[in-house]
């Protein structure tokens, strides 16, 4: 039975929503690749697993506005969504964090394969989230 692409990223999206990183990595491929906004790609589930908790230490953010689109025969998909966060702890490499509050939009491109999310490669304006989050 196919996957239903929509609602396999509706719940991905959802367990960033509740910053819950089991869910969101029960719904990504072993051999997953996350391309990150101005990064290298990064291979495997326990880099993503590495991904997610950095996240959740140096960001709160909430994911809204989401306009997921997805090819018929469910291999490829996009979503579009707005960001409304929080810099919570200095990240490596960005301006030190101290509660500064930003928006912006991201655009997101997935691979599906065996039912799973196997790539995830994110997009947002790093020069705005820059000017956002400069004290």
């Amino acid at each position: 039975m196919p996957v239903d692409v929509r609602d396999l990223l509706q719940r991905y999206f959802n367990a960033l929503n509740d910053r819950d990183s089991r869910a969101c990595l029960a719904l990504v491929s072993d051999e997953l690749i996350l391309e990150p906004n101005q990064g290298f790609a990064e291979h495997g589930r326990d880099a993503f697993a590495a991904f997610l908790q950095r996240q959740l230490r140096c960001y709160r953010e909430t994911l809204e506005s989401l306009v997921i689109l997805a090819e018929p025969q469910g291999r490829h998909a996009a979503c579009e969504y707005r960001v409304i966060g929080e810099y919570l702890a200095t990240d490596d490499g960005l301006p030190e964090a101290c509660g500064q509050r930003y928006e912006m939009r991201v655009g997101a491109f997935f691979e599906i394969h065996n039912g799973l999310i196997s790539r995830i490669s994110l997009h947002f304006n790093l020069p705005d989230w820059l000017a956002q989050v400069d004290d």
